[in-house]
């Protein structure tokens, strides 16, 4: 039987990849790097699976180390895995004072625990379950492992994907160079190199002139010599013709040292883009759906448009579609949602495309049943948009926002969008602002126009530069489809609450102002700015002046 050996314990992200490398084979779990290396050396395994890079924390160093002291064996393939870490706390948490976990878990949850438990100790273990015995008498802590690890222990689960946009990618070391498949990459290493002027150009240059892409290149520092190594990750295999003169020539016109250049292995070229995500469809056949569908398509998903007059009943997508979007009117989303919801199965994703978060949310989450995944996306663009790049989406994540979920929001993230993520009530709140307030505005004065029977056409000649800014929003309004707006408008949620406190706040500046009061009014100006702040405002101001520009221009 195969052997391969890995980092444990049974069930971590690292056996997992060796799993998915040859299910049939015997997982030897190790507890440090340097052991694993040493049963594949001794011929106790045929195989080692290491990590190498993880998106969060880059290179992982102790293997390029560790690659260098590589006598025997070549890497041969890479398993590129979908790291997904929970947070896990015992029955009756009393809180969190110590997180547990391995240094590099610790490392790619460093923004998540520094914004949620900052105050919290950190114990970086090698291996966490055992490190669990010196804390069963304790009901102030929590771990952060695979899901399936923290589960088999008898903790719950506090929170999910604590680490988004989180894979790593495993070496697989072998004892025979692979062929080659047409599609390949080489991975090489340096000796430690003597200084020269140029030294990194002429070697980049042999790659360039033969017309080889390098997919990765990076520097170590050799901790005896304290001498440059330059690491490449190369297209092509290694017996192509291009890449072994390329290194030939480095080694013997460039470098001028033989063995200076070390063939770590050519495997078939690796995507970082690993994908769980096949089928995606859409309950709603509008504009915005086939803008989102086609964008999906060019990432290679499938897509399915369902609705009032397709071909393909929503009932019939459901039933094997990984994800499903609702992307309906704002008004016919909680109906749209109650109706179709419930026939999801555990192990799909709900994602709703809306304006409207906490009622829509909390709809979603009481219709579906737990193993369902549900997201919210608020994409503040319509569907004439050519790109998403550097438009703004919400994305307001639930407490069953999982892999698949993370796998969309990685969609947005990798074709620009700037993502903000939010709590359901912040979201809304923030629309108010955003959405709900303007569109009031815009209408209220267009209808304060009519009342007072005055002219559009009079409107340039007695405009400010900031005058104009409501009345170009007004525009917009008036000239677009009115039902959309009104959508906004009418939606629940906090937004609402926006708009009244606007109307008594307003209330409130017209009593200043009828009674003269000049020094009352100076003082909500002040007020208003200092909670504001002076970057917010220096900020903004760029921003006016800039438009003010542009608004002034008559040429």
């Amino acid at each position: 039987m195969t052997a391969i050996a890995t980092l444990g314990p049974e069930g971590s992200h690292a056996w997992q990849a060796a799993k998915q490398f040859d299910g049939a084979a015997e997982i030897q779990v190790f507890p440090h790097l340097s052991m694993v290396v040493e049963a594949f050396h001794n011929r106790k395994a045929d195989y080692a699976v290491v990590p190498v890079y993880n998106t969060r924390e880059g290179e992982i160093k102790e293997c390029f180390q560790m690659m260098e002291n590589l006598t025997t064996g070549h890497w041969v393939e890479n398993i590129v895995l979908p790291v997904h870490l929970s947070l896990g706390v015992p029955p009756g948490n009393a809180g969190i004072n110590t997180i547990i976990g391995t240094t590099h878990v610790l490392r790619q949850c460093d923004s998540y625990i520094s914004k949620h438990f900052a105050n919290a100790t950190l114990i970086a273990v090698q291996d966490p379950i055992v490190a669990l015995d010196d804390f069963k008498d304790r009901d102030d802590f929590a771990i952060i492992e695979a899901e399936n690890l923290i589960t088999a222990q008898g903790l719950s689960i506090h929170e999910r994907e604590v680490a988004p946009h989180n894979r790593t990618r495993f070496a697989v070391l072998g004892k025979t160079l692979t062929d080659s498949t047409g599609y390949d990459a080489t991975v090489l290493l340096t000796t430690p190199l003597k200084d020269r002027v140029g030294l990194l150009f002429d070697i980049l240059g042999e790659f360039t002139r033969r017309g080889v892409n390098l997919l990765d290149m990076r520097t170590e520092t050799d901790i005896k010599s304290q001498k440059l190594q330059f690491y490449f990750e190369a297209e092509g295999h290694i017996n192509d013709q291009a890449v072994k003169e390329a290194v030939e020539h480095i080694e013997n016109n460039v470098v001028q040292e033989r063995k200076s250049v070390k063939i770590l292995g050519s495997f078939p070229r690796v995507d970082m883009r690993v994908k769980r995500i096949k089928k995606t469809g859409f309950i709603g056949s509008g504009d915005m759906s086939a803008w989102f569908a086609r964008r999906l398509e060019n990432e290679g998903y499938q897509t399915v448009l369902t609705g009032r007059n397709s071909l393909v009943r929503p009932e019939e997508m459901i039933t094997d579609a990984d994800v499903v979007f609702i992307c309906v009117p704002i008004s016919a989303t909680p109906e749209t949602i109650e109706q179709y919801a419930p026939k999801l199965r555990d192990g799909q994703a709900l994602i709703l495309l809306a304006g409207e978060a906490e009622n829509n949310i909390d709809t979603a989450l009481r219709h579906t049943s737990k193993g369902v995944e549900v997201m919210l996306i608020h994409n503040l663009w319509g569907p004439k948009a050519t790109t998403m790049k550097d438009k703004n989406a919400s994305v307001v994540r639930t407490s069953r926002s999982g892999a698949l979920c993370s796998e969309i929001e990685a969609f947005l993230f990798k074709h620009g969008a700037v993502i903000c993520r939010d709590k359901a009530v912040d979201h809304d709140l923030l629309m108010g602002v955003g959405q709900k307030l303007p569109t009031a505005i815009s209408l209220a004065l267009a209808m304060t126009l009519k009342e007072n029977k005055l002219s559009t056409e009079d409107i340039d000649s007695h405009s400010t530069l900031t005058s104009l800014y409501s009345i170009l929003a007004m525009a917009r309004v008036h000239s677009q489809n009115p039902r959309t707006y009104a959508e906004i408008m009418t939606a629940k949620g906090a937004g609402g609450k926006i708009v009244s406190d606007f109307i008594n706040n307003l209330s409130v500046v017209l009593d200043h102002a009828r009674s003269g009061d000049v020094d009352g009014i100076c003082s909500l100006i002040e007020t208003g700015a200092l909670y504001l702040g002076k970057d917010f405002l220096k900020a903004r101001m760029r921003q006016a002046l800039a438009m003010d520009e542009v608004l002034g221009y008559k040429g």
